[in-house]
């Protein structure tokens, strides 16, 4: 059998040593550091001379072309906590993204140092998340949740091996839920005559509120868009309104909750037509307000603000749109008035347009979406007797 051939300088080395398992390889190789000084590196158990040699070649091949990086002796939790400093994120993003890292990611991976992170090691991780990651102990996140969990913890590591912290990322090599499987919970539409008896109702009901409801289901604006929309933003001679802005909540541990305006969703601005009915509820609301304050109808005031003049509390908003749809329901027949959330308004304008007929271009700029196929890809249901009315249409195009 024929010795191994003596390896040249720079090509590293191969021993066998003696472990209670049996015979094992280690190799021995010399790679240069970031600052250019060069270190000696042993990396040891490979079972066989084969796989050692495979392995001696890869990292040889590595310091060769300058892609070897030494391996982080930095915890995790550590570097996440030096990662997150240097994001440009929204203040509501930034909060999601720590609170998320604090209460799922240290928990279970922040001592690990981050070169020691594998593949296998994350998906551990997201399958303990799935079945008790809650934490208030009672039971696991859901997918969606832990796809989006792993995608900060994938983004931050993906920046770790830009900064030559690590050779390549250990997300790469792990399978987080599916976006199927991760899919939002289903958004339930209203169709034109449910929308109008709520709407009916809230104004017999509480009108100041019910303008809210109204601008939500006439033009498909996101919550937190609605609460930071200003007078100076609508234009009633036109019919028309400029979102402009976004306001959400801003949590921070041990600081308590802020409200927090900032740009809309996609960042950039879009200008939404007011149907007549719209407008004429827009100056009646306005000049009601106006009895209250002039302040509340100032070019600056919020449109739809507290009686102070203060943005409204998104979450609050959605809970009294939650109550006031409870209440109608009991008053107008449960059967007459599906439960909704207060986002299903912004489902059920798209749904309306989209099933009349109006080009999804035209409902896709109105949402502020990026594209008309996001647009399509979301509001791809249809309601009962569409499919239908679908069918009759093309049968009457064919008798002529």
């Amino acid at each position: 059998m024929a010795k191994p051939r003596r390896r040249q300088a720079g090509e590293g080395g191969i021993s066998e040593y003696m472990t209670k398992a049996g015979p094992r390889f280690l190799i021995k190789f010399t790679a240069q550091r970031a600052d250019g000084t060069k270190r000696v590196v042993l990396k040891r158990g490979f079972k066989t001379r084969k796989d050692a040699a495979a392995a001696l070649r890869a990292e040889v091949r590595k310091t060769d072309v300058g892609e070897w990086v030494e391996p982080s002796k930095q915890r995790l939790d550590a570097y996440l906590a030096e990662w997150i400093q240097g994001q440009r994120l929204s203040p509501a993003t930034l909060a999601s993204y720590r609170k998320n890292i604090r209460l799922h990611v240290d928990p279970h991976l922040g001592a690990q140092p981050v070169a020691r992170l594998t593949g296998p090691a994350v998906d551990a991780w997201m399958r303990r998340l799935e079945e008790s990651g809650r934490a208030d102990g009672q039971g696991g996140l859901s997918p969606r949740t832990v796809r989006y969990v792993f995608t900060i913890l994938r983004s931050a590591l993906s920046d770790a091996v830009k900064q030559g912290r690590l050779s390549v990322n250990p997300t790469d090599r792990s399978t987080p839920p599916s976006p199927s499987e991760a899919r939002p919970p289903e958004m339930q539409a209203w169709t034109a005559a449910e929308l109008g008896r709520f709407l009916g109702w809230a104004e017999a009901y509480d009108r100041d509120f019910a303008m809210g409801w109204r601008l939500l289901a006439a033009t498909g604006m996101r919550r937190g868009e609605a609460l930071a929309l200003r007078w100076r933003d609508v234009d009633l001679d036109a019919g028309r309104l400029a979102v402009r802005r976004s306001v959400g909540v801003v949590k921070t541990k041990g600081a308590g909750e802020q409200l927090v305006e900032g740009p809309t969703k996609r960042g950039q601005s879009r200008v939404v037509d007011l149907d007549a009915g719209t407008v004429a509820a827009l100056r009646a609301y306005r000049a009601a307000r106006g009895l209250l304050a002039l302040d509340l109808v100032r070019d600056s005031a919020l449109v739809l603000s507290n009686s102070d003049g203060t943005h409204r509390h998104p979450e609050r908003f959605s809970r009294r749109f939650t109550g006031q749809v409870v209440q109608a329901r009991k008053a107008l027949g449960e059967e007459r008035l599906p439960m909704i959330r207060l986002h299903d308004l912004r489902h059920t304008h798209a749904t309306l347009l989209l099933a009349d007929g109006v080009p999804v271009k035209v409902v896709s700029e109105r949402l502020g979406h990026a594209s008309a196929t996001i647009t399509l890809t979301v509001y791809q249901h249809v309601h009962p007797g569409m499919g239908r009315q679908a069918a009759d249409r093309f049968a009457a195009l064919l008798e002529g």
